[in-house]
């Protein structure tokens, strides 16, 4: 009988490596209630529709990475629904704004999310076919400032905090780090141009680029942009530039978001063929790379602006502008970085009891350890001490040996793994040691 494995693209995450991941979602969850996010769930499968309409039919995604099912019809006056696992939730986010009418508050909308989603794209490093994202969007009427270039800047602001107190600090010239680049799309109006002049420019030259390309030039000319192909990226450079293409007023918004970033002091390249390929993003498009921990494919977290998307939905006007961070990605960086070692995975302390009838007065002093913060592993009395040794050496930092004494005088007999110093302590003096 062959061994069940987890399916390919996916895996499961274990101790100690979750507790990173533990570590990473309440740090997101603390850095964004200082911005006034509120947290936001959504279903994990949406109708279809909601992704052809908002995210576009000639992307990547919708056309050849969805999961999508017929779901049965209950009875036979009712048609079969297609449902998708989602591939992102930006759309699901703005579906519910409509359902929920949230527009009706005349207040800013300020949600994320933390979860799973589902692509069938090529497993890569980073990259799987279930994968979590951290997320959030900030949404609602132009009349409650959801169009203003300060959105935009204290959105990114935010993710620099968010990374600084991961312990991820921005790159300078003698370490690596992360860089954020950012771009304009422009406005509803400014995109066609741009895509026409766009598929002028490779009707010529696509056809000696990769395969990609050549399919993407005729259903997502934006999308060449994003080539990583080496033989392919002079011809990209000559292409035309999105810049060149931007109205008055998308110019005048570039141009603040970048005023602002610059008077808090963050760090930023323009990178004029940062277009990001899906439907529904205008003006501010953005991404944060790392140095290290990824390889080639080094995007820690993308994101932009969407003015139009509510509308695309069937919904009132709602410009909004959000991110993904791909939490996979983030966290095979923090492995590769001090930031990952520095959450500890052991327990604060391992409580030996010496022989059976210390084992009721371990599991006491477990629940009073316990009660107090403290992390603590239980053994048994059955265990030899060297045993005791070897196991607690392993699960923690302390050692607490429970021996007839100890249990009669309330004194503990405590071993340092990392000193390698054992003294008697009483309880509250090991709960300080804790601190």
């Amino acid at each position: 009988m062959s061994t069940l494995k987890a399916v390919r693209g996916t895996r499961d995450l274990l101790p100690p490596e979750t507790e990173l991941w533990n570590h990473v979602e309440s740090t997101a969850r603390r850095i964004f209630a200082r911005y006034n996010f509120g947290e936001i769930r959504t279903p994990i499968f949406e109708d279809t529709t909601l992704f052809a309409r908002g995210i576009g039919e000639e992307t990547d995604v919708v056309s050849k990475e969805m999961y999508t099912w017929e779901d049965r019809a209950r009875a036979a006056s009712e048609k079969a629904q297609s449902l998708t696992l989602r591939p992102e939730n930006t759309a699901g986010v703005v579906r519910a704004y409509i359902e929920h009418k949230l527009g009706e508050t005349g207040l800013l909308q300020k949600l994320f999310y933390i979860g799973p989603q589902f692509r069938r794209e090529r497993p890569q490093k980073g990259r799987y076919r279930q994968f979590f994202q951290i997320g959030a969007e900030v949404i609602g009427p132009a009349t409650a400032g959801s169009e203003s270039p300060l959105r935009d800047a204290e959105v990114l602001e935010m993710l620099a905090a968010f990374l600084l107190e991961l312990g991820l600090p921005p790159a300078n010239a003698v370490a690596p780090g992360w860089r954020l680049a950012i771009n304009s799309v422009g406005s509803a109006a400014d995109r066609p141009r741009y895509v026409a002049a766009l598929r002028e420019a490779l009707r010529e030259i696509a056809p000696t680029m990769c395969e990609d390309c050549q399919r993407r030039a005729d259903t997502n000319p934006l999308r060449v942009l994003d080539c990583k192909v080496p033989e392919d990226q002079p011809k990209i450079d000559a292409l035309p530039k999105i810049a060149d293409y931007l109205d008055d007023a998308s110019t005048a918004h570039f141009t603040a978001v970048r005023a602002a970033l610059d008077a808090c002091g963050m760090a930023y390249t323009v990178n004029p063929r940062l277009v990001r390929g899906l439907d529904y993003y205008t003006r501010t498009t953005f991404e944060f790379t790392h140095d290290a921990g990824l390889g080639t494919q080094n995007a820690l977290l993308g994101g932009g602006r969407y003015d139009g998307l509510s509308e695309m939905l069937g919904g009132p006007r709602a410009p909004g502008i959000g991110f993904a961070i791909g939490a996979d990605r983030l966290v095979l960086t923090l492995q590769s970085q001090a930031a990952g070692s520095a959450v500890g995975s052991k327990a604060d302390v391992f409580i030996a009891p010496v022989g059976d009838a210390q084992n009721p007065a371990a599991l006491k002093l477990a629940q009073e350890l316990r009660a107090q913060g403290m992390r603590v592993e239980v053994g048994d009395g059955t265990f030899r001490v060297k045993k005791s040794f070897e196991v607690a050496d392993k699960l923690a930092r302390k050692i607490v040996l429970l021996g007839e004494d100890e249990v009669a005088s309330g004194v503990l007999t405590v071993k340092d793994f990392a000193s390698g110093e054992q003294r008697k302590m009483t309880q509250v003096e090991l709960l300080a040691t804790a601190r």
